[in-house]
């Protein structure tokens, strides 16, 4: 029960963070912040968001700028969600470089 509890917060947070960086990056022209997964404590009170973002250059700049700006995006993301949870978890933003990753691999296979 208590992990089905959190997969769905988990989603719901991932789905109104997603919205929440599109409408920002629509702004800054050339910027694509993907959520691509979030974890949440047992206790609900620590978000894990793992962000995709292109392009890959920019990524380390933009995720500081993420983490500087977390209360911020925290208040915002309590708007959303403020009538759905009663808590809104602290966030927590990491760089998700899986595609970079594979297109290395893919890179050093097709040299070979």
């Amino acid at each position: 029960m208590r992990e089905t509890r959190q997969n769905r917060i988990a989603r719901l947070l991932q789905k109104e963070l997603a919205t929440l960086f599109q409408e920002q990056t629509r702004r800054a022209h050339g910027i694509l912040i993907s959520v691509t997964n979030t974890k949440i404590s047992p206790d609900m009170s620590i978000c894990t968001a793992y962000l995709s973002i292109f392009p890959s250059e920019k990524a380390d700049e933009i995720v500081k700028n993420i983490r500087a700006n977390e209360k911020t995006i925290r208040f915002n993301l309590g708007t959303r969600v403020g009538k759905q949870l009663r808590i809104i978890p602290e966030l927590r933003f990491f760089l998700d470089d899986t595609l970079d990753y594979q297109q290395h691999i893919d890179q050093i296979l097709s040299k070979n």
